[in-house]
């Protein structure tokens, strides 16, 4: 804009606001005249309606609560899957007379006969017992990496972070020792019989060695009994006699009512009021970083199909086995200004339970006085052509990680601070509970295997340090151990010690009559005795495999590396303070029940009869990360700033500290923001 059009806008302001003072006189003027005459105006009244107002809702005090339960993460979900045979037949009745027998008058064992006679002889109707594929995958993933700063020691501390990636390889290590590889969840018959073939051939081989690893590994046909860390006893140990479960609720602040109201302190527990009015404050510095408690807990009951004669034209495989390990890393690193400290002797506890039930049924067989009640005439089929698949694959994992970073100082007041005490539960409970038959045909082969695989890893090697110019003459405590790592398992099988045999003639016929799409059961067969005093039978036949696969994987990985630096208050420092320091009482427990049902009688195999039990513990306790008697003072002065903004010049190089070492977000760690809701 150019000097003449400046002066041209002033003039145009002026003259437009001459005209509006102008205008505001003239205005002045004829309002002034009007407001004095007198101008009579009768205005009728409106009507004025009135109306009841009643509130009949009476509005209650606050009550706090609030109803919410936040929904499953993305990557933890269950899925169920059932599969259906391929193909099941019509039951069909097939009548056999031998020996002047005929068919029943009356009904028994829900079979119609109203005659004598085949020809009126009305077929039951047998349901067949489809098979279940279930998968389930439950993962909890929690970081709870906590940076605290407490108290008025204007410092800030910047350690080298922990990498989540020590704790990963760790990991890898402990499953290292494991007999058996990671195995790919199964998505058809073929696949989940090469599934289990694999088992067999991982578990026949050499146990892997580890160099810190204790192991024990025992295979055999047949293992009975409860062994804790590779030994047989007669009773396994109670958990709660290792780990207290927090309190209810209720009881817990029951329980903190009636401390306070015994102290006498008041409202604050932590505050006396003296004789003279004054009140007194327990000066104390408490923090909790550790208190983690990992669980993986896993019911499975299955029930779905058996007989009391069960013939089988394949092989008959088995196998059991239960894998547990445990892997700690607690290498700690504690300053010697806190020598004088009470240090918590309690050291850390590690045990694999494992369990083998064979629940014997022979105590009831048939006694040959049945025999005398005869032996059935006829038998109902209910047929599936194709496998019978029982699967329960289930897999439990929950990866925490809990590496606080904090920095105390007393300040004269009580200063609690809890980093840890998280919680995290897998679940889940399967109970499968289907038909029951007089007699199973299997065309092919039987693929049973029940799997218990469980691993705990935990990392927890503390730092614990010191500034040049910390001292107390407080009473103090600090405890770094005190974990526990539990792994329990149990396999029960329901079936006969010795129910194994060879088939005998009249069977080979039996199960040639079946393949050839006659049915017909041969009459010596009938004579078995364990069908005396039946009427009739309930037959299932599968013309290809039965597999009966229950797998359960449970793993639990927790590293919880804590460094904590104490420090001087620079305001009002208070040597008399008590100190308490907890960084450890981690819980990483693991709990799995099977009970499988294999057979209420005998069974007669045509092929190859395999069966195998392996039970393999180990417990490894590495000295890494080798901190080589480092000062842990030395190391906290070395990460240790003073909050003075002439430290913080990049132009000043009076400080032997180095600034590049601080990170751009001031404190260097990321997590759920503790120190923004604690402070510096």
């Amino acid at each position: 804009m150019t000097m003449a059009d400046k002066f041209t806008e002033e003039i145009s302001h002026f003259i437009g606001f001459f005209h509006i003072t102008l205008e505001n006189a003239r205005a002045r003027e004829a309002y002034n005249e009007f407001s004095f005459t007198k101008v009579d105006v009768d205005v009728e009244k409106l009507p004025v309606h009135t109306s009841d107002f009643a509130a009949p809702f009476e509005l209650l005090g606050f009550e706090p609560g609030f109803g919410y339960r936040s929904p499953a993460p993305d990557h933890w979900y269950v899925l169920t899957k059932p599969v259906e045979p391929q193909f099941i037949s019509v039951a069909r009745t097939v009548g056999h007379h031998s020996d002047d027998r005929v068919l029943p008058d009356t009904p028994n064992y829900g079979f119609n006969t109203a005659q004598s006679s085949t020809a009126h002889f009305v077929a039951p109707e047998i349901q067949a017992p489809g098979s279940v594929v279930n998968h389930f995958n439950q993962a909890i993933s929690l970081s709870d990496d906590d940076y605290f700063s407490v108290g008025g020691h204007g410092l800030t501390f910047s350690p080298e972070p922990i990498d989540d990636g020590a704790v990963l390889k760790g990991f890898e290590e402990a499953a290292a020792l494991s007999p058996l590889g990671d195995l790919a969840r199964p998505g058809s018959s073929d696949e989940m019989v090469g599934v289990i073939k694999t088992i067999i051939e991982q578990l026949e081989e050499e146990a892997p060695g580890g160099e810190d690893a204790v192991q024990v590994h025992i295979s055999a046909s047949n293992i009975d009994g409860i062994y804790v860390n590779g030994e047989l006893v007669e009773e396994a140990p109670a958990l709660e006699d290792h780990h207290a479960f927090a309190k209810d609720e209720g009881e817990a602040d029951e329980a903190d009512d009636s401390e306070v109201e015994e102290s006498g302190a008041g409202e604050n527990s932590n505050t006396w009021t003296m004789d003279d009015g004054t009140v007194a404050i327990e000066v104390s510095v408490e923090v909790h970083t550790g208190g983690n408690t990992l669980i993986n807990n896993v019911v499975l009951q299955n029930f779905w199909t058996g007989a009391t004669v069960t013939i089988v034209a394949g092989d008959h495989i088995e196998a059991n086995a239960i894998i547990q390990i445990n892997a700690l890393w607690d290498t700690d690193a504690i300053t010697s200004a806190v020598s004088d400290w009470t240090h918590d002797a309690a050291a850390n506890e590690m045990f694999n339970i494992a369990t083998f039930d064979h629940l014997d049924t022979s105590a009831g067989a048939t006694s040959d006085a049945a025999a005398n009640d005869g032996y059935p005439a006829f038998w109902a089929v209910t047929e599936i052509h194709g496998d019978l698949m029982i699967v329960n694959w289930l897999e439990q994992i929950i990866f925490m990680s809990d590496d606080d970073v904090g920095i105390l100082s007393s300040s004269g007041v009580t200063t609690s601070v809890v980093a840890g005490d998280n919680y995290g539960v897998n679940h889940a409970s399967v109970f499968e509970l289907g038909f029951s038959y007089d007699l199973i045909i299997i065309g092919g082969s039987i693929f049973d295997a029940n799997i218990i695989h469980q691993m705990n890893v935990l990392f927890d090697n503390d730092f614990i340090g010191a500034t040049a110019d910390f001292q107390t003459s407080g009473e103090g405590s600090v405890s770094s151990s005190e974990n526990l790592l539990w792994n329990q398992a149990r396999i029960a099988t329901i079936g006969d010690s010795d129910r194994f045999d060879s088939l005998s003639q009249d069977q080979l016929t039996t199960l040639a009559s079946f393949a050839n799409g006659q049915g017909s059961i041969a009459p010596e067969l009938l004579s078995d005795e364990a069908f005396a005093g039946l009427q009739g039978l309930r037959v299932l036949y599968v013309s290809g495999d039965l597999i009966n696969l229950q797998y359960i994987r449970q793993t639990n990985i927790l590293g919880d590396s804590d460094q904590i630096a104490l420090a001087m208050d620079a305001i009002a420092p208070n040597l008399d303070a008590g100190w308490t320091i907890e960084t450890g009482s981690n819980a990483l427990l693991n709990n799995a029940t099977i009970i499988d049902l294999d057979s209420v009688g005998k069974t007669y195999v045509g092929g190859q009869q395999y069966s195998q039990e392996t039970l393999f513990q180990a417990e490894l306790i590495s000295g890494q990360p080798d901190f080589g008697n480092p000062d842990p003072d030395a190391l906290v002065n070395e990460a240790v700033l003073f909050l003075d903004d002439s430290m913080l010049d990049p132009d000043d190089h009076s400080t032997a500290s180095d600034h590049s070492c601080l990170p751009s977000d001031y404190d260097g760690h990321s997590g759920d923001g503790v120190n923004s809701m604690i402070g510096h």
